[in-house]
């Protein structure tokens, strides 16, 4: 009996190993070959923003971008009154990433401050057809992050079993779902006031962590510095061994699946009041409007800037 289920027990943990996800290191961004791998947006802002993107040679020369002890700074103008919207960057990767997809973010420091609205995201072409992921987003003086998912019809999370730590925003991942503010799509919250804004500066950062396969769906991990695992550390990466995910976005036949979701681009933007920052910017503490804040106050935005130590995704 006892050598029998010996026998079962190495059976079910040799079925585990063999059927584990296998990551591979796809692609690093770091240091000072970071921008190599991004192109700079310089068109109006889709969302609205009271915001003026700048191309690399003018985010240089402006003290926008730069690299300091290995890690990237990406900034807002924070000296010149901007009667016509602040300065700022967004940048697109130049490699896009399909099928599966372990997206590592090395962040210590991220933008603060009223009338901000900075994102880190991935979306596809032909948007919303090829899919959006916001791994982490609020604006304003927000103390806690929000992920969410942006598709076309037919995707939803309602009615399918979920592993989170995070609390249910909005169900339907549709941008036009009946029934939720346009372009909502499906989110998630956390009371974790280390995964955003000045309680993620004020620890240091941590890593982001974005998971998405046809098998798991797209899942969501914050790890607070000092709590990185030694998976990450080691770059022997193994997401079954972390712990409950804050967001957790199953894919299920006739729910959601990956066909949704695909080409996917790496963003980073900073933009300013537009459809989010600025429609709830009077229930926010804020002074004065958002666009007469932004554009009158430039060391307001000292600390509206990303540090990154690195970027990893892997495949």
């Amino acid at each position: 009996m006892l050598k029998s289920l010996i026998t079962s027990l190495l059976a079910v943990n040799l079925f585990a190993l063999s059927t584990a996800q296998v990551w591979s290191l796809k692609k690093t961004y770091q240091g000072s070959t970071f921008f190599d791998g991004f192109d700079f947006f310089t068109d109006a802002d889709p969302t609205h923003g009271f915001v003026k993107y700048v191309d690399q040679a003018t985010a240089q020369s402006a003290g926008l971008i730069s690299t300091r002890g290995g890690k990237v700074i990406m900034r807002a103008d924070n000296s010149t009154v901007s009667p016509n919207g602040r300065r700022s960057v967004r940048i697109t990767s130049r490699l896009s990433y399909t099928n599966s997809a372990l997206v590592l973010l090395d962040l210590e420091h991220m933008p603060v401050g009223c009338g901000t609205w900075p994102a880190f995201w991935m979306f596809g072409p032909d948007w919303p057809n090829n899919g959006e992921i916001d791994i982490i987003e609020n604006v304003n003086e927000a103390t806690t992050n929000e992920i969410h998912l942006h598709t076309k019809q037919g995707c939803t999370m309602a009615g399918v079993s979920r592993k989170q730590t995070g609390s249910i925003l909005t169900n339907d991942c549709y941008v036009y779902a009946p029934g939720q503010s346009s372009n909502t799509g499906c989110g998630v919250s956390t009371t974790d006031k280390r995964t955003y804004g000045k309680g993620l500066n004020a620890i240091k950062g941590g890593v982001y962590a974005m998971r998405m396969t046809a098998g798991t769906g797209i899942q969501v991990w914050f790890f607070p510095r000092g709590s990185i695992p030694s998976d990450i550390s080691s770059g022997k990466v193994n997401p079954t061994s972390w712990p409950t995910p804050i967001a957790d976005f199953p894919f299920k036949t006739g729910f959601c699946d990956l066909t949704y979701f695909s080409n996917m681009n790496v963003i980073f933007d900073l933009t300013f009041c537009g459809d989010w920052a600025g429609s709830v910017y009077g229930n926010s503490g804020c002074p004065s409007t958002c666009t007469d804040y932004v554009a009158n106050n430039p060391r307001a935005f000292s600390d509206a800037y990303w540090s990154i130590n690195y970027l990893k995704v892997y495949q």
